[in-house]
């Protein structure tokens, strides 16, 4: 895809969305489930749309709520719901209608509130990280009854509305269950299918009460979600290590739910942090247009970030995260914007050899990320998991710790804390971006002076991923492909070593194949909520061949899609 001529700008009038119509669109579109776009469907995170497309509006949040309540009622969770919002304008309508649906469907629902929360605009929002550590946090003293805290053995879940970096027009929820990260594929289809049910037959068996009565209800109740994260962050980053350096760091939010946390963190620590843009606006209008011309906060996109790369200098590393801050950006004064493989590999390296961790724990990765973390497993000696692309993956592993890592391409990953123990089984930005600066903080290195000592030794990858349109039975084409469908034997002048259609980590279906060589490798699956299909590749060799492996990937896929007839 070509770059938009206004990649990296300002956003001009005409891009900008109006709310207000948006809004409107959530509260009176009513969506039609016979039609597949405006159904329930959940992906890798959630589900996900836009109220002017009738794909995320009322109907489709409180179908949605009914049918979480109802599965929570199934599985016995009696606990309390915590529920977060990120910063999208239709994140706050949604939340409205979750509140009025799990309360009638008698939920014990916490939301955050702090000391800002009645004086400053920019408080009440929830990041998916503090989501995932406050139900790890009430679950692990259920399962304990550790420090004299009465829980009643009630077991605790979660939901978080947002689309994560998505366009300010997009609208997204996604379900935690107790174990605190995202829901496996079985209870998002058990979620998904009731909810189209509910909407089918007209929301009949929707339980709901006026938002201003669940405001007022004892079920409601409020919680310093802040205070609970910032104050245990330590346990993960050597916090005493940033703040002794004195590194400075620069945060770019992108008006994401994250904002109000930073100067906690700061102030608590005692840390160089300095917000460089402290705006709050649904609109997005702020932002610098991305690769294609559309607002998105994609916080791995070097037009995206366009505003805190061109301060790099400003500080000794810059940091910035998506919307719901599941997600991170790495800025250094030597590099720039690191490209996210390139920093997952780093931040492993350095863990692996600076935690006091297990021999036998784990690195995760999915199998699209960068084959350079292949080649750090092995130069230190550490088991390594490739598994299907979604962070649901490394949900287990995380959470009985024999995952020290779990990482995705897509500039999102976690790991555990200091003492080995579960910090979140969800994607965490925060620990991230402060990882880096404990890098530089301990090392005298910044994470890109790290990143080329890796290449120097281990070689220098070349990384790209292309799209194109599919149809849905071309999509279950690809879903399908196994190795006796690849009918060459080899790929960009190098022999084939392995075509795989199941995950080695773990050996699920990766929903198409990857075919790997000595040096490169590509992998072909479907999008699980677009008519497209995302071809991932990488070379050791150089920008030639990745591109030479990129197109014969194509010819492979189009050949499969012939022998279906497609």
């Amino acid at each position: 895809m070509s770059v938009h001529p206004h990649a990296g700008k300002p956003v001009r009038p005409e891009d900008r969305i109006n709310i207000g119509q948006l809004v409107s669109d959530y509260f009176l579109q009513k969506p039609d489930v016979a039609i597949t776009a405006q159904r329930v469907s959940f992906g890798t995170s959630g589900h996900r749309g836009s109220a002017a497309k009738l794909s995320f509006n009322e109907t489709h949040i409180v179908a949605i709520c009914q049918a979480v309540a109802e599965y929570r009622a199934s599985q016995a969770i009696n606990g309390p719901l915590f529920l977060g919002k990120d910063t999208h304008a239709l994140s706050e309508p949604a939340f409205a209608s979750a509140i009025a649906v799990l309360i009638a469907n008698n939920v014990n629902v916490v939301i955050q509130h702090d000391a800002l929360s009645d004086s400053q605009p920019n408080s009440g929002f929830t990041p998916t990280p503090v989501i995932s550590r406050l139900i790890i946090s009430h679950n692990k003293k259920v399962a304990s009854q550790a420090d004299g805290v009465s829980t009643d053995g009630l077991i605790a879940d979660g939901l978080i509305i947002t689309p994560s970096h998505n366009p300010p027009s997009d609208g997204g929820i996604k379900y935690n269950p107790p174990h605190g990260g995202p829901a496996e594929g079985d209870i998002t289809k058990q979620i998904e299918q009731r909810a189209n049910e509910l909407i089918k037959a007209g929301l009949v068996d929707v339980k709901q009460v006026a938002y201003t009565q669940a405001l007022q209800s004892a079920l409601l109740s409020k919680q310093d979600f802040i205070e609970h994260y910032v104050s245990q962050l330590e346990q993960v980053i050597d916090m005493q290590a940033i703040a002794k350096s004195g590194v400075t760091i620069g945060v770019d939010p992108l008006g994401g739910s994250g904002i109000a946390y930073w100067p906690v963190i700061a102030k608590r620590y005692g840390i160089n942090i300095e917000i460089v843009n402290p705006v709050v606006d649904a609109s997005f209008a702020f932002m610098p247009l991305d690769k294609d011309g559309k607002i998105r906060m994609d916080c791995s996109s070097p037009y995206a970030m366009a505003g805190l790369i061109a301060m790099k200098d400003d500080f000794d590393i810059s940091v910035g995260n998506d919307p719901d801050f599941d997600r991170h950006g790495i800025v250094t004064k030597s590099g720039g914007l690191m490209n996210p493989n390139h920093y997952l590999a780093v931040a492993i390296n350095y863990l692996m050899t600076h935690r006091d961790w297990p021999q036998s724990c784990k690195i995760g990765k999915t199998l699209v990320s960068s084959s350079l973390i292949d080649r750090v497993a092995k130069k230190i000696n550490r088991p390594l998991s490739e598994v299907p692309v979604g962070f649901k993956w490394f949900v287990d592993g995380l959470r009985d710790s024999s995952y020290a890592f779990g990482g995705e391409e897509s500039a999102g990953a976690a790991f555990i804390a200091r003492d080995g123990s579960t910090w979140t089984t969800d994607k965490d930005g925060f620990i991230m971006a402060l990882l880096a600066a404990e890098i530089l903080a301990v090392t005298g290195k910044d994470p890109h002076q790290h990143y080329l000592e890796l290449v120097a030794e281990l070689g220098e990858p070349c990384y790209g991923r292309v799209e194109a349109v599919a149809s849905l039975a071309q999509k279950k084409v690809l879903t399908a492909l196994s190795s006796s469908d690849v009918t060459v034997d080899t790929l960009a002048g190098e022999k084939i070593s392995q075509i795989l259609a199941h995950a080695p980590g773990n050996h699920a279906a990766i929903g198409g194949i990857k075919v790997t060589t000595d040096n490169g490798w590509f992998a072909a699956r479907p999008s699980g909520t677009e008519e497209i299909y995302k071809i991932y590749a990488e070379s050791f060799i150089d920008e030639q061949h990745l591109q030479t492996i990129i197109s014969e990937a194509q010819d492979i896929v189009s050949a499969a899609f012939k022998a279906a007839g497609l």
